[in-house]
């Protein structure tokens, strides 16, 4: 099995951490309920990595049970408005294919935004880089390894 940089930066931590492998595809509700449904586990503890523009490219990192908020994730960065990234701009920007978009190890440093309801868990799942890849981890281990930002992002009942 080749390691992906999501992988790469675990092991060099020393940070505890779960890999599980999964059937992937994007079936109903996109990659992360996806993931969720291969994985038996609740789509609110599979967080997914969206990539958002703004003056600067934003990671935010939200539960597959909800659906991001762009008005709340602007706030949060203090500016009028956000978008999501183009699908072939957020894949060329990360250095990974869409549906294994980790929050570890994108090509380029950026800011992330964790959303807030990953810290009623004790572990969250997080794409490892590639489809199919999933890693578990303490969300505690997530914020120190990005230097995430944890706010309120999600809406929940839907899925983007």
């Amino acid at each position: 099995m080749k390691a992906t940089r999501a992988l790469d930066i675990l092991d060099r931590s020393g940070i505890t951490y779960q890999l599980f492998e999964h059937e992937a595809g994007r079936g109903e509700g996109g990659y992360g309920r996806t993931a969720a449904r291969a994985l038996g586990v609740d789509p609110a503890i599979i967080f997914k990595t969206l990539m958002v523009s703004s003056t600067s490219p934003l990671v935010a990192v939200i539960p597959a049970s909800g659906m991001l908020s762009l008005k709340k994730l602007a706030r949060v960065q203090g500016v009028k408005s956000l978008e999501l990234m183009d699908p072939r701009k957020a894949e060329n920007y990360t250095g990974y294919q869409l549906g294994g978009i980790s929050p570890l190890g994108l090509k380029r440093a950026t800011s992330t935004v964790l959303d807030a309801s990953a810290l009623i868990h004790d572990t969250i799942h997080v794409s490892a880089g590639r489809r199919g890849w999933n890693i578990a981890l303490s969300p505690h281990d997530l914020i120190e390894l990005t230097g995430a930002t944890v706010a309120d992002i999600a809406e929940e009942g839907r899925h983007s």
